[in-house]
């Protein structure tokens, strides 16, 4: 794809830092946000890396569960992503499982910014109740959500049509809001790079209830 083809030509990307506790350290909320949340083993920094063409921008772990803050990158000094921590890892400490679950309540609570959020499912798995719990609870704070559906390139054909069709049936969610996605193969990148585009063209989802 040319460069003047592509949704989102990356010029600036910088990041801003990471917000450890609720109510701590974060940026400036001077850019639009969108967020990026799923489970830890869903291959979220792979398909940030693609999204923005960068090879090392978001850390890909061989242990699920190591992103532990709210991190912010700068693009294009225009709009700030968000790479909200991993949930549902079984090997992390109940404790601190518990803690990033109001770390990323905070974040998604008090954000004034805030335009969206991208939920990242496997395609090869059915979503957890983690997951329906996550789509329950951005549904119910009204934030615009769209759905990634990764890792697709693991599944044939008909697999990947079933699989797609099960995860929009369990959620719920409208088909239009599933973006099939392969950090491999680059499926799925300029939809979701067209889709956080407009997103940043609308106004916040709502005002904070309090500064963070």
């Amino acid at each position: 794809m040319t460069a003047d083809k592509d949704p989102l030509v990356i010029r600036h990307l910088a990041f801003l830092g990471g917000m450890a506790v609720g109510g701590g350290w974060r940026p400036d909320q001077t850019f639009p946000e969108v967020a990026f949340i799923g489970r830890s083993n869903v291959g979220k920094s792979s398909l940030l890396n693609v999204i923005v063409r960068r090879k090392a921008f978001a850390r890909v772990s061989r242990t699920p569960g190591r992103t532990q803050e709210v991190n912010f990158f700068e693009v294009n000094k225009e709009f700030v992503i968000v790479d909200l921590p991993g949930y549902g890892y079984a090997r992390v400490a109940k404790t601190k499982r518990h803690a990033w679950q109001g770390l990323i309540d905070a974040y998604l609570r008090n954000t004034q910014q805030l335009r969206g959020v991208v939920v990242l499912l496997d395609a090869r798995r059915e979503p957890t109740d983690d997951d329906l719990g996550m789509l329950d609870y951005l549904s119910e704070l009204e934030i615009p959500t769209l759905v990634a559906i990764t890792k697709v390139d693991k599944l044939s054909k008909t697999e990947r049509a079933e699989s797609i069709k099960q995860i929009v049936l369990t959620t719920g969610i409208d088909p239009s809001q599933a973006v099939p996605c392969s950090a491999h193969t680059g499926e799925g990148r300029d939809e979701i790079a067209e889709a956080l585009m407009q997103l940043i063209q609308e106004p916040a989802w709502r005002a904070a209830e309090t500064p963070l």
